[in-house]
């Protein structure tokens, strides 16, 4: 009689077992199915936040020249002992919501790198439009692009004054700014006012080095 009932009991009990390891198969199932899938949409998503923005992919504008490259020697005719003519300039990338860009030539070397005591400027240049590609060398102030207006430069007069050092080797900043305004007539003004004028509207800027010392 025990043993007909442990085998009853054993019969019953058997499929409960089975049942129960069909669901615990399942459930595992399920949870690595889910894991596998959580840990693609984190892959994905990583990928997503490591992929650059559309506006990393655009380029910085840049000014360049066929003269010299950036911290290169600038040849003698640029300079006062040459033909003191202006470098051919190139820029590119101009933002497409610049109105207006603003050129500036100065040392900051003056009169000596070993002991600088101010920076002087050698040009001046606001206005020019952004359409504009760069200046051609030797540019005249009655060449320059349509609209563009000259500031005073540190000999008080307009246009260029090219490297003239009276010691050691100086750096020549050629510094292209691209601003959201096109700027009223000022005059003629010195670099300080001009950059007054000019703050809280550069939305982009760039520089070009060269290096000089008298021959």
């Amino acid at each position: 009689m025990m043993r007909w009932h442990f085998a009853f009991r054993r019969r019953r009990v058997l499929p409960e077992i089975m049942l129960i390891c069909l669901l615990a198969s399942t459930i595992m199932a399920t949870l690595a199915t889910s894991t596998a899938a959580a840990a693609e949409s984190n892959v994905l998503l990583s990928q997503k936040e490591r992929k650059p923005k559309k506006e990393e992919f655009r380029m910085s504008m840049a000014i360049t020249s066929s003269s010299f490259a950036n911290h290169g020697e600038i040849p003698v005719r640029h300079t006062c002992q040459g033909h003191d003519t202006s470098p051919e300039l190139f820029w590119d990338n101009v933002p497409e919501n610049a109105k207006s860009l603003v050129l500036i030539v100065d040392d900051p070397d003056a009169p000596d790198p070993a002991a600088p005591k101010r920076t002087w400027v050698h040009w001046v240049l606001y206005n020019i439009p952004p359409e504009a590609q760069g200046l051609p060398e030797g540019v005249a102030e009655a060449d320059l692009p349509t609209g563009t207006r000259g500031g005073l430069n540190d000999w008080e007069r307009t246009g260029y004054g090219g490297p003239c050092p009276p010691i050691g080797k100086h750096r020549y900043f050629h510094k292209l700014y691209a601003l959201d305004i096109m700027l009223p007539d000022l005059k003629h003004p010195i670099k300080a006012i001009l950059e007054q004028e000019m703050q809280g509207h550069v939305i982009a800027q760039s520089e070009l080095v060269g290096l000089y010392q008298k021959q």
